[in-house]
């Protein structure tokens, strides 16, 4: 066993419309949509968010299929979290919470919180040491 290597593959999230959840993947999340049975999943490198939407529930395997606005995920932002803040005010999507210090995979960070179509909640956390920024506060 010490030579297997496991790693993260996919998780699944909700969606309620197809086309408006590619575009806000696509867009603010620079995912990649790749089609799947009536809808998409959304692809970020080796990393990929299936859907549970309308006509396609994950059955039989899943039990209870994902609720809309019941995910909680984290995107690694490469860069200060200023720009994270930009880019979600030029795709018009509202920060909801930050930056806020936080702490992910890689250490201690900032995050800013925001939400999808589906009002699952989104997070961007920023791992780059020099992050000034007025907007800052940090989290107790």
């Amino acid at each position: 066993m010490a030579d297997m290597n496991i790693g993260f593959d996919h998780c699944v999230i909700h969606v309620g419309d197809w086309e408006v959840a590619r575009a806000f993947y696509t867009r603010v999340l620079r995912a990649e949509a790749v089609p799947v049975g009536k809808g998409y999943a959304f692809r970020f490198g080796d990393n990929q968010l299936n859907c549970h939407g309308p006509g396609q529930i994950g059955a039989p395997v899943a039990r209870v299929p994902v609720a809309p606005g019941n995910s909680d995920l984290c995107f690694r932002w490469d860069g200060p979290i200023d720009g994270a803040v930009a880019h979600l005010d030029a795709c018009d999507v509202q920060v909801e919470l930050g930056p806020v210090a936080r702490h992910g995979a890689g250490g201690k960070g900032v995050s800013v919180y925001f939400r999808d179509p589906d009002g699952s909640l989104l997070e961007f956390i920023s791992y780059v040491a020099d992050l000034p920024s007025p907007h800052r506060r940090d989290a107790t």
